[in-house]
């Protein structure tokens, strides 16, 4: 019988663990806080946290659960989501928001407790003549956002 458990984990340790096994995503460049998720004393998860991506929703009272990477362990995705839910909320945050990709079920932010609240349109890249970037593979893909907030998150500490 597996035995799950919420560890910590340091900003290299989740860089590494995704390094090493999420072959189509890169490690963040930055974050708040990391948590992992253990069986036994084998790390098999980890979800990293920081800044909203967008601007408009970088309030100072949200953060954006920004990748998790798991080894496939059942729950071990929806643990990692609701560990990190509650590490924002003891933090002081008022929300937290991700993202998952048009066809992806989202059966583990649903068993956290997140809820879909916008459906956003495929964009077609950040590449300009102004401004080269490279694709990354997420292009042209219609995304849901998601988020779980306190029944205050709209209120403000004055």
């Amino acid at each position: 019988m597996r035995t799950l458990r919420i560890v910590p984990v340091t900003f290299r340790q989740a860089c590494a663990f995704i390094q090493a096994h999420h072959r189509h995503h890169r490690p963040p460049r930055g974050m708040k806080f990391a948590v992992g998720v253990a069986d036994q004393d084998q790390l098999i998860g980890v979800a990293t946290v920081g800044r909203p991506v967008a601007r408009h929703l970088d309030d100072g009272q949200t953060v954006e659960v920004t990748r998790t990477c798991t080894l496939g362990t059942r729950n071990a995705n929806s643990m990692l989501y609701g560990a990190a839910w509650r590490t924002a909320r003891a933090m002081g945050y008022a929300k937290l928001i991700t993202y998952t990709q048009h066809g992806e079920s989202g059966a583990s932010l649903r068993a956290a407790g997140l809820r879909p609240v916008a459906t956003l349109r495929a964009r077609h890249g950040w590449d300009s003549a102004r401004r080269r970037r490279l694709s990354h593979g997420v292009d042209n893909v219609e995304r849901v956002r998601w988020e779980i907030q306190t029944t205050t998150a709209g209120m403000r500490a004055a």
